[in-house]
C-alpha cells in the first residue's frame, strides 16, 4: 500500500521508497529487527528538494541496537563527492604531505586514511549535506545535526561503478576516525538502543543533481534560507564596540616594539610557562597570513579613523620593520624569530617562501600606502618595498599564468608550481594601479587570473596555507574572492565577476548554516556559542575560524555588483558571529581584554567539542578588526 507517495513495508524488508518524478531511496535498519517504515514525501521546492518523513517503529520483543541508513545511488565510474567543509572530490590530492580523510575507488588502506568508503558525524559538515556527481548526474541528501536518535552520520561509498551516499541515525565514523593528526583513531559508532513499541520520525531531504559540480550552490543556498530562522545568532557587541576590543587586544597584546612585530600567539592565562621557563607567546611574526603587514594595515586604519595614535605608530612600526629587510630574492622573508631574525616560511623545501603568505603581505602593503604616503618624513620604504615584490613576482610568471607556489628566497627560483597558493597575487597586481604606469601587473594578474580560473571552475581550490601543503581550505576561497574582484574592480570586466561569484559559492561551503549542539557544560555550550557564520577551517583543520573576515568588503561588493543580497547576508552573519566570545574586560572568557582566539571546537577534532583555544591570535584580532573597519566603511554599524 502506499501513503503519501511512499510505501509501508513489511517488517525486516530492505525499503525502496520510490521518489516522485523518478529516483529511490533505500533504507535500511542495520542491526536487530523486525522494523516498520512508512514514508512521505513533501512538495517538491524550487531547487528540486523533496522532503522525505520516515516513521520508523521497532516491532521486536527485546531490546535492541540498530542503525537507520538511508541512501541514494548512481551510476559513477570516477564519483565526485561533496560534504560542505569536510570533503572535496578525492578531498587529499595524492602529493599532498598532510594525512587526512581522502577517497580513492577500490582502496581499503585505513592506516594511511584512505579509502573507498567513509562515514562522518554530522557536525563536521558546514551543512548536514552529502552529494555525488557521476557520468549522468548526481544526487544529495541533507538532514540535521541531531534526530531523535542522536548526532546524524554522512557517508558514501562507491563499489562497482556505482556511488552511493548515506544519511546515518544515529553517525558511524568509518574506516577510522580523524582527530587532526596523521594517526587515526579506531572507528567509532554511536548507539541507539530500540524498545518494544518504540517509534521515531526522522527528517530527510533529497533531491537529484545535474552533471555540473555547481549544482550545490542553489541547493545549499536554499538550505541556509531554511535554517536561518532556527539559527539566531547574537553578538556581543555592536560592529563599532568590537572594532575598539579587537584594536586593544592586537596593540596591547601582539604589538612589541621591539623590534616592531605583531606576536602570531599570546597565551590567556599569563602564569603558564612553556618547559623553558619561557611564556608560552609565540615568538615569532610571519609577514602575511598568521601576522605582519595585513593586520598592521588593519590597526592603521582602525587608528587613523578613530584618533588612536597610538595604533597608528604601532601598525607604521611593524610594517616599517617587514619593509626594512627583504630576502636576496627581491621578495619578503616569510618569518621572523626572536632568536634568529628573518628566515623561510613553514615548508620542508629548503629557503621556501609561501606565494600565498608574500603575496597577502604585498596586497596589504599596497592597501597601506594611500592612507600614509606621502606623510611627514615620507613611507618611500614601502614604495620600494611594494615595487620590488610586485617585480620579482611578475617576472617569474610562467607563459601559462601560474605565478608559483614556493620561492627560493636567496635565487628566487620557483621551487612548486603546485596548487593555487599564487591566487592572492592576482589581487595585489591589480590593486597596484597607483605604481603600474605601463600596465604590466595588470597583465600578469589577468594572466594569473585565467590560469587560476580552472581551480574555480574544477570546484576545487587548494594551496594556499603554509601548514596543509596541498589541501583544500576556506583560506583558498577567499583568495579567490578577493583576487577576482579586484580584476573585475580595475577591468569591469564580466567574466572576474562570474569567477568572484563561483568562488563566493565555494567559500560559502565551508560557512556553518545552523548552530551545533553543544554540551551545556562545555564552554562554547555554556557561553551560549552560535556557530551560523564560522567557517571550517579546512577538512584536514576541522574547527571553526574567523579568517573569512578579510574578504568582508568583497562580498559585500560582489553582492551590489550582482544586485544579489545573499552574499552581503553571509558576509555580515560571519562578522555577527565573530563579534560572539568577545573579551570586553580582563576577566571576560578567563582572558584579557581584546585577546581572540583561533579555534573554536564545534566537532570532535583535536580537542572534545565545545571547547576553545585559549591562545589570542594576532590574525584573530586583525580579521575581526579589518571587517569591522570595512563595514563601518559601508555604513554598516
Amino acid at each position: 500500500m502506499t501513503v503519501g507517495g511512499g510505501r509501508v513495508a513489511e517488517p525486516g524488508e530492505r525499503k525502496v521508497v520510490a521518489e516522485p518524478g523518478g529516483g529511490e531511496v533505500v533504507v535500511e535498519v542495520e542491526g536487530g529487527g523486525p522494523f516498520t517504515i512508512e514514508a512521505r514525501w513533501a512538495d517538491q521546492r524550487p531547487s528540486g528538494r523533496r522532503e522525505l518523513r520516515l516513521r520508523v517503529r521497532y516491532d521486536g520483543g527485546e531490546p535492541a541496537a540498530a542503525t537507520v541508513r538511508v541512501s541514494r545511488s548512481v551510476a559513477a565510474r570516477d564519483p565526485w563527492w561533496l560534504i560542505p567543509g569536510l570533503f572535496y572530490g578525492a578531498n587529499r590530492p595524492e602529493a599532498c604531505r598532510r594525512v587526512f580523510p581522502r577517497f580513492e575507488a577500490g582502496a581499503d588502506r585505513p592506516a594511511e586514511m584512505v579509502s573507498s568508503r567513509w562515514g562522518f558525524r554530522a557536525d563536521r559538515a558546514a551543512t548536514p549535506a552529502v552529494m555525488v556527481w557521476g557520468e549522468a548526474g548526481g544526487a544529495a541528501l541533507l538532514a540535521d545535526e541531531e534526530s531523535p536518535l542522536g548526532t546524524t552520520g554522512l557517508a558514501f561509498g562507491h563499489d562497482a561503478g556505482t556511488a552511493t551516499v548515506s544519511l546515518l541515525f544515529p553517525y558511524q565514523e568509518y574506516p577510522v576516525t580523524y582527530y587532526g593528526s596523521a594517526a587515526p583513531l579506531p572507528p567509532e559508532s554511536a548507539t541507539h538502543v530500540w524498545r518494544p513499541g518504540e517509534e521515531h520520525v526522522l527528517a530527510v531531504a533529497t533531491c537529484p543533481l545535474p552533471p555540473d559540480r555547481h549544482a550545490y550552490a542553489p541547493l545549499l543556498r536554499e538550505d541556509h534560507a531554511l535554517r536561518r530562522a532556527g539559527a539566531p545568532v547574537v553578538p556581543w557587541a555592536d560592529v563599532e564596540t568590537a572594532a575598539g576590543i579587537a584594536a586593544d587586544g592586537l596593540h596591547r597584546w601582539h604589538y612589541d616594539p621591539e623590534p616592531g612585530v605583531l606576536l602570531e600567539t599570546v597565551g590567556f592565562d599569563r602564569e603558564v610557562s612553556g618547559t623553558n621557563g619561557e611564556r608560552v607567546d609565540r615568538q615569532a611574526m610571519h609577514v602575511g597570513w598568521l601576522s605582519g603587514i595585513p593586520w598592521a594595515e588593519a590597526l592603521l586604519e582602525h587608528g587613523l579613523r578613530a584618533g588612536r595614535p597610538e595604533h597608528v605608530a604601532a601598525a607604521e612600526r611593524v610594517i616599517d620593520f617587514v619593509c626594512a629587510k627583504l630576502s636576496p630574492s627581491g621578495t619578503f622573508w616569510g618569518t621572523w624569530y626572536r632568536d634568529t631574525g628573518w628566515s623561510q616560511s613553514w615548508t620542508h623545501l629548503k629557503d621556501g617562501l609561501h606565494a600565498r603568505t608574500l603575496g597577502e603581505a604585498t596586497l596589504f602593503l599596497v592597501r597601506a600606502l594611500p592612507l600614509r604616503h606621502p606623510a611627514p618624513g615620507g613611507r618611500r620604504s614601502w614604495v620600494e618595498a611594494a615595487r620590488s615584490n610586485l617585480d620579482v613576482i611578475a617576472r617569474r610568471q610562467r607563459p601559462d599564468g601560474n605565478l608559483g607556489s614556493v620561492h627560493d628566497a636567496h635565487t628566487g627560483e620557483v621551487l612548486s608550481w603546485s596548487g593555487a597558493s599564487g591566487l592572492i597575487w592576482v589581487a595585489a597586481l591589480a590593486e597596484a594601479d597607483d605604481l603600474d604606469g605601463d600596465g604590466r601587473y595588470l597583465a600578469a594578474a589577468e594572466r594569473a587570473g585565467d590560469h587560476y580560473a580552472s581551480f574555480v571552475r574544477d570546484e576545487f581550490i587548494h594551496g594556499a596555507p603554509e601548514d596543509v601543503d596541498l589541501a583544500p581550505t576556506s583560506e583558498d576561497g577567499y583568495a579567490a574572492v578577493i583576487a577576482y574582484m579586484a580584476l573585475h574592480r580595475r577591468t569591469g570586466e564580466a567574466r572576474w565577476l562570474d569567477l568572484a561569484r563561483r568562488a563566493a559559492d565555494w567559500t560559502l561551503t565551508f560557512r556553518y548554516s545552523y548552530n551545533v549542539r553543544f554540551a551545556p557544560r562545555t564552554p562554547l555550550g555554556a557561553y551560549g556559542f552560535a556557530t551560523r557564520g564560522g567557517d571550517q577551517a579546512s577538512p584536514s583543520n576541522q574547527h571553526l575560524h574567523a579568517y573569512g573576515l578579510v574578504c568582508t568588503a568583497e562580498l559585500l561588493e560582489l553582492a551590489a555588483a550582482l544586485g544579489d543580497g545573499h552574499y552581503a547576508e553571509r558576509a555580515l552573519e560571519t562578522l555577527a558571529c565573530f563579534r560572539q566570545l568577545l573579551p570586553a574586560a580582563d576577566g571576560d572568557l578567563n582572558a584579557y581584554r581584546g585577546m581572540i582566539t583561533e579555534r573554536y571546537y564545534q566537532t570532535a577534532c583535536f580537542q572534545p567539542k565545545g571547547m576553545y583555544l585559549t591562545l589570542s591570535h594576532a590574525w584573530s584580532a586583525g580579521a575581526l578588526l579589518l571587517a569591522c573597519e570595512q563595514a563601518l566603511r559601508a555604513g554598516i554599524r
